[in-house]
């Protein structure tokens, strides 16, 4: 099976968490992205946790960047990017000043902890690096690879001292002994071995594990070594003379971390169900924190031994109390792969399939609404329902076991997040899912070399297509839904009549599997994506006549929407033959405007959202109020009319903010000019002040007294051309900006980049 996967590679690296007060903290979606990305939903897989030296930040690698968190109130402080992939481990220096950082982009790189400034980079290994340490002293990193080896740097100037050459098999673990001498690395050879530092000469093999060792640690005298493995058991070594001491028992997955508390006394271990600790001189027992459905993927203490953090599949990091073992807070929002993303019809929402969850986000600010869970594998596909009440989506993986196997479609509410129904009957992994335009059927596309149709209301399976000899990957139905076309890894693409199943035509021409088909909004064409490096376009006969054109569809792009209300508006007052006059009176007057906002919605084919407050021919809120007024003078009350009327008030409802509110400037970073957009929930004075990034005035906007509204479109937002008070270009870096609106003040950062 060949699937792609998508890498974003974040950018550019912010600056010194001196300058991020509390407000900045919603703002973490915009944090180091690509260009021409507008925000990111999701923080990324959790690979591994540590503290600050001082306790005071909690960093996490993940595969998108380094996440830094406030330890205590669990806020987001900074994300540094720059490795190319996945950053899989992180060590503070012991004077807590530099971050070192490894990565599947085979390097190390080092960080200034302060400021999140790169400070240089450790090339040499040729394979992914796992884990990077710093010896007690803080003059040494240890790196440990895929490659097998074990990298020794200088810490100081980043040169390279020695390479060991170690396992007969992929290490997996690496850390220094509390003096300094000594280096521990566990493998998948199911042992760990010791290393003189200074002459990088093997010392002893600790064997017993009879699976991989994952995860080695000191006791803070060095006395003690504690070793965790997919045995399901914590060892304890003697780490002057490699003897077992004794094996903790108790975990019923492997376990992937142990620490030790600062004083010695208390071991915690993580699996794959689990967080357990013990008392590390008897090997009792303690206690088994609750709250992950699953943890353990990283447990560690703080340096003052009060909390313990772990980082979790269920994609959470929790702080816990070390003592009672109560949890004190969540960190959310990092995420799996994802393997499927769709809006929702309206725009609001968007949804995201990964592994055995489907996540809802609010598409304006990008923050979670609900997880749906329930499938028991990958989610390869989801789809929201035409009238955006249910999504379908679709689950498997060729590699589950049959405990774990799926091959299900799940339809959920929308609006609760609760499950409808499963649909049941694909004998291997649906790849796609898709409803039919009117939203009464869904079309499955399978691993099991079929397409199968069911029956949206009821969840009854209606009929399935045979006919394609490989997968089926992707499945679509033509914008007036007569028609199915299918892609498939046995390189072809099969068109059907969507209502009797039969077959119409199969088309030929890719080399390779067609990942991906799409039909044009007017039918005509469908696009086809393949394996091959290709996209081919096809030229497709309807099977039935094009539906008639809507009236108050005055730009015929086949949806009635803000366009077509805001193209008669401008037309206002013009007599004689034109397409804003939908009455055909033969005048453009509000009339013809109110028909327009009574058909909202009615579309020929797929469209955008009915309005978008981005959108540049967006009405005032002024406008509006001056159109209701002018429609309710007219006292008709002809139903269609009436039905104006309310989506006129809707509209107006939507351009009249809750709150004021400052939002992030675009393009963001920028070069030479932005836009600063924001809304006013009251009339007020707004002016917009700009400052570098230690607090110096560079220029103010004085934009007068704005009554309510929105102000988001070039035309009415703020508009900065990266100059200051003289006139003068500022110079590439991150600057705040701060918006004053009466009483309400707020800011936030923007960066320039030339």
């Amino acid at each position: 099976m060949k699937r792609t996967l998508f890498t974003l590679i974040v950018m550019f690296t912010l600056v010194s968490t001196v300058y991020l007060p509390v407000s900045f903290a919603q703002d973490y979606t915009k944090w180091g992205l690509p260009e021409g990305a507008k925000a990111r939903l999701g923080k990324g897989w959790i690979h591994e946790i540590a503290y600050s030296p001082d306790g005071t930040r909690l960093v996490v690698a993940s595969s998108i960047g380094i996440w830094i968190y406030d330890a205590q109130t669990g806020e987001e402080l900074n994300l540094l990017t720059g490795h190319t992939d996945w950053v899989y481990s992180v060590s503070f220096s012991p004077d807590g000043n530099t971050l070192a950082s490894g990565s599947r982009d085979t390097t190390v790189r080092l960080w200034d902890a302060r400021t999140g400034n790169h400070i240089r980079t450790l090339s040499g290994h040729t394979s992914w690096v796992n884990s990077v340490s710093f010896s007690p002293d803080g003059n040494t990193i240890a790196s440990r690879s895929r490659d097998m080896t074990i990298r020794l740097w200088d810490a100081r100037t980043g040169n390279h001292v020695r390479t060991l050459s170690v396992h007969t098999n992929m290490l997996s673990s690496v850390v220094f002994s509390p003096d300094g001498n000594t280096i521990a690395s566990g493998s998948t050879d199911n042992t760990v071995r010791l290393w003189d530092v200074r002459t990088g000469n093997p010392i002893r093999t600790l064997s017993g594990h009879t699976g991989w060792v994952d995860s080695i640690v000191f006791s803070p005298d060095g006395n003690t070594i504690a070793s965790g493995s997919t045995d399901n058991t914590v060892r304890l070594w003697d780490a002057r003379t490699g003897n077992r001491i004794r094996t903790l028992s108790g975990h019923t997955g492997s376990v992937y971390s142990v620490a030790f508390s600062p004083d010695g006394n208390t071991i915690a271990s993580g699996s794959g169900r689990e967080i357990r600790l013990w008392d590390a001189r008897t090997g009792n027992p303690i206690r088994t924190p609750s709250g992950h459905p699953h943890s353990g993927w990283s447990v560690v203490f703080s340096p003052d031994g009060n909390t313990i953090a772990s980082g979790s599949y269920d994609e959470t990091i929790r702080l816990w109390d070390a003592r009672t073992g109560n949890p004190i807070h969540t960190l959310s929002g990092h995420t799996d792969y994802v393997r499927s993303v769709v809006f929702s019809p309206d725009g609001n929402t968007i949804a995201s399939g990964s592994w055995e969850e489907i996540r809802l986000w609010d598409a304006r600010t990008g923050n979670p609404i609900r997880t749906l869970l329930g499938h028991t594998d990958w989610v390869n596909s989801v789809t929201f329902s035409p009238d955006g009440n249910t999504i379908a989506s679709a689950s498997g993986n060729p590699f589950g076991t049959e405990r774990s196997k799926d091959d299900t479609i799940r339809l959920w509410d929308t609006r609760t997040g609760n499950p409808i129904r499963t649909l049941s009957g694909h004998t291997s992994i649906v790849y796609s899912v898709v409803f039919s335009p009117d939203g009464n059927t869904i079309a499955s596309g399978s691993y099991d070399d079929t397409v199968r149709l069911w029956d949206a209301r009821t969840g009854n399976h209606v009929r399935t297509l045979s006919g394609h000899t490989d997968e089926v990957y992707s499945v679509v139905f033509s914008p007036d839904g007569s028609t199915l076309a299918s892609g498939s890894e046995d390189k072809t693409i099969r068109l059907w009549d969507a209502r009797t199943g039969n077959p119409i035509r199969t088309l030929l021409g890719h080399t390779d599997d067609v990942d991906s088909i799409s039909f044009s909004p007017d039918g005509k064409t469908l696009a086809s994506g393949s394996y091959d490096g290709t996209v081919l376009l096809w030229e497709i006969t309807p099977t039935s006549s094009e539906p008639e054109r809507i009236a108050e569809d005055v730009n015929r792009d086949g949806v009635v929407n803000i366009i077509d209300l805001t193209l008669v508006a401008s037309n206002f007052g013009k007599t004689g033959q034109n397409d804003a006059d939908i009455n055909g009176d033969g005048v453009v007057n509000i009339i013809d405007l109110t028909l327009v906002a009574a058909a909202f919605g009615n579309t020929v084919s797929a469209a955008p959202e009915i309005w978008s407050h981005h959108l540049e021919g967006t009405p005032t809120r002024a406008e509006v109020v001056q159109w209701l007024q002018e429609a309710r003078r007219l006292n008709l009350t002809d139903p269609t009319f009436q039905l104006g009327i309310r989506v006129l008030e809707q509209l107006l409802a939507r351009l009249t903010p809750k709150e004021t509110v400052l939002l992030p400037n675009y393009p963001n970073p920028f070069n030479p000019e932005t836009w600063i957009p924001y809304q006013l929930a009251t009339p007020a004075d707004v002016s917009i002040s700009i400052y570098t990034a230690d607090g110096k005035l560079v220029r103010r906007l004085e934009l007068g007294h704005q009554p309510v509204g929105i102000y988001e479109s070039p035309s009415r937002a703020a508009y900065w051309d990266g100059r200051n008070t003289l006139g003068e270009s500022v110079a590439s870096g991150l600057y705040f900006y701060s918006l004053t609106a009466g009483e309400f003040t707020a800011t936030r950062r923007m960066l320039i980049r030339k």
